[in-house]
């Protein structure tokens, strides 16, 4: 039986007695050089933060307390009374702009997601003719401002008859130009040509390929897309405004605008307002809480990956 040896069963127990430990930040060892971008980090989230905090006390207030009081804390607390004058003012008009909102940012960003998956992989793992043309045309797309396109897109829907309709916020919202370039990316780097090839061996067609092999691996990535296109899409203002008028079809956010820039109306309503921004902030944290480590899997992972 080896025994060990003496040197090592007089060291080993010394140098454990002399170890301290350490404090942890993340899985490293905390350091003093490390203080100052711990110091930014935590600078930057309470700058991101407040913001949020702000509406979140502003929704407790009513009118009076809305301006009389400091705005970084609470006075009366009226949230509840607040989100119920919400969702009964107008004839509750505001759970309608809620599930419109939802509507356009999941079908939409779904669809988009989808459709981004199939292109982004064709320009990966494809070459035809004009594939550089293709894809110089969707970096140009990506690059142009979405709000330069509302009146053309108004325009064509206007002439196709899908105006003042909800085909006319989750048409324009089908192509993301910047979900097939991340799309490309991704693909080029997490699905592996021998791995097509080994299908098509085994007798399956592209579009079984793409369906059963490629866009199982390609699911990190369409979810960090889809968050994307989904904050895009509800936050969209300037496309509803130039293409719906009907007020039951409007998304949240423009249908707030118009309690708080309508001159008929002589209420005040920043109360409702300001609660109904907070209420329309939550489903937003509940996705990015839930999807969040696809999210960060989808980030990551082409720096991972050899």
């Amino acid at each position: 039986m080896a025994t060990i040896p003496t040197e090592i069963q007089t060291v080993a127990p010394e140098r454990q007695s002399t170890d301290r430990p350490q404090v942890l930040i993340g899985n490293k060892p905390f350091a003093p050089k490390n203080l100052i971008g711990l110091v930014f980090l935590i600078a930057m989230s309470i700058y991101f933060l407040t913001p949020l905090y702000w509406l979140f006390i502003a929704s407790t207030k009513d009118n009076t307390d809305l301006f009389a009081s400091f705005g970084l804390w609470f006075a009366d607390f009226n949230l509840f009374t607040n989100i119920g004058e919400l969702f009964t003012h107008q004839n509750g008009i505001y759970g309608r702009w809620i599930i419109n909102t939802i509507l356009y940012a999941v079908v939409g960003g779904a669809a988009s997601t989808l459709v981004s998956a199939m292109a982004g992989y064709a320009l990966s793992k494809y070459r035809f003719r004009g594939h550089a043309l293709v894809y110089g045309l969707v970096l140009g797309a990506a690059l142009v401002p979405p709000t330069t396109l509302a009146i053309p897109i108004y325009l064509l829907e206007s002439k196709a008859g899908f105006a003042n309709s909800y085909w006319a916020v989750l048409l324009p919202a089908l192509l993301s130009p910047l979900g097939v370039f991340l799309t490309r990316v991704y693909a080029n780097v997490s699905v592996s040509d021998d791995l097509i090839a080994a299908a098509r061996v085994d007798g399956a067609n592209e579009f079984r390929i793409f369906w059963s092999v490629s866009l199982p691996i390609l699911v990190p990535g369409m979810i960090t897309i889809f968050l994307f296109q989904f904050v895009a899409i509800w936050n969209n203002f300037f496309l509803p405004l130039i293409v719906l008028s009907d007020p039951n079809l409007y998304p949240v956010n423009l249908g707030l605008a118009t309690w708080n820039f309508d001159p008929a109306s002589h209420e005040l309503l920043y109360n409702l307002i300001v609660t109904g921004a907070f209420v329309a902030v939550v489903p937003v944290i509940l996705i990015f809480l839930f999807l969040q480590r696809y999210w960060r899997a989808g980030l990551s992972f082409g720096s991972v990956t050899g």
